[in-house]
């Protein structure tokens, strides 16, 4: 039995180092480089919770609740029971944001994971060279996903899930969509509860525009008269890969007295389209009701926007259900701010 505990633990620490290895791989060397604006899907890297939002973003090793399986699919082998959970954001220029996800327990089997994600711009006016003031006209971005996950507990320490998500964007007449792929794991250190964590999302195929808005009508030969001038065309649209995004981090929970609880995490990110960087947090959970949170996130950013979090929460028992609602702020610099609310509920 020692012997299979010994290779247990060998094994939950060689799988997080095996994904960065793939992530190596996959990137190149793990050297500091930008590629600032040449991936699809975006809204994938926008943070659903606003507790870890709060640590600044900082969640790739938390397991306290249903939205911890955003930053880490690993997460979802480790819920009790069943819940659900909602975030709401007003994000950057009047965009509105949401995210909501599910959880189902199966028992021994494991547990089932669902979420949808919706980012809507509003109506916005239509201008071009020659009418700057406005054609009349109105469009929209538009973007959703739907995810499909499944985790399991294999050992009393060690978790891993994986989910599956389709996603769609939706500019005006034109979109693209594809699948996105998330992988990821956790393993409790101590009987303390020191958790490290390590994923990959939207590990997936690159994807391109087409629709109406591609639609042109084409001249052959300008300099040819007599000719037809308006030959109907399509325009070409080049492929454009996903932001994956690697992450690794730990997280450590200490007691002070019997109900008060204070969290630390450390997050590093590697995505394939900017530079690496560290996420810092902390959480003060009193008398396991209110929460008092704190963050830094995306140290070392190249060219970062980004930067301090703070947030607070409450969280209460009732008829057997276990309700949490929780704010964020975070700083976007010249950008301003973004808040977010989420509210949950969990039943075991």
């Amino acid at each position: 039995m020692k012997i299979k505990r010994i290779h247990r633990r060998v094994l939950a620490l060689l799988i997080p180092c095996a994904l960065l290895a793939g992530v190596t791989g996959a990137f190149g060397p793990l050297y500091g480089q930008s590629k600032t604006g040449t991936t699809i899907g975006q809204f994938l890297l926008i943070e659903p919770s606003a507790r870890s939002t709060a640590m600044g973003n900082a969640g790739v090793a938390s397991t306290e609740e249903l939205l911890s399986a955003y930053y880490n699919p690993g997460a979802i082998g480790s819920f009790k029971g069943y819940g659900v959970q909602f975030t709401h954001s007003l994000w950057l220029a009047d965009i509105t944001y949401d995210y909501v996800a599910a959880a189902v327990k199966m028992g021994a089997v494991g547990n089932l994971y669902l979420s949808a994600t919706a980012l809507n711009s509003g109506e916005i006016a239509v201008r071009t060279v020659d009418q700057p003031l406005g054609t009349g006209e109105k469009y929209s971005v538009n973007n959703f996903a739907f995810g499909l996950g499944y985790g399991r507990q294999l050992t009393d320490r060690f978790t891993a899930g994986v989910q599956v998500n389709f996603m769609q964007e939706t500019i005006w007449h034109s979109s693209l969509s594809t699948f996105t792929f998330n992988v990821g794991t956790i393993y409790t250190l101590s009987g303390s509860g020191i958790r490290i964590g390590a994923s990959i999302a939207n590990f997936g195929l690159p994807g391109s525009y087409s629709g109406r808005d591609m639609r042109i009508v084409y001249d052959k030969d300008p300099g040819k008269y007599g000719d037809n001038s308006n030959l109907p065309g399509q325009m070409y649209v080049e492929e454009y890969p996903l932001p994956v995004m690697f992450r690794a981090g730990i997280d450590w929970p200490l007691k002070i007295g019997h109900r008060n609880e204070l969290h630390l995490a450390v997050n590093a990110f590697h995505p394939n389209d900017n530079t690496e960087s560290i996420s810092l947090g902390a959480e003060w959970l009193f008398m396991k009701t209110l929460a008092l949170r704190a963050g830094y996130q995306n140290l070392w950013l190249q060219d970062s926007e980004v930067g301090l979090t703070l947030g607070t929460g409450i969280v209460f028992e009732l008829g057997g259900a276990l309700f949490q609602a929780d704010y964020a702020w975070a700083d976007h610099g010249r950008l301003e701010n973004t808040q977010r609310f989420t509210l949950g509920l969990a039943l075991e």
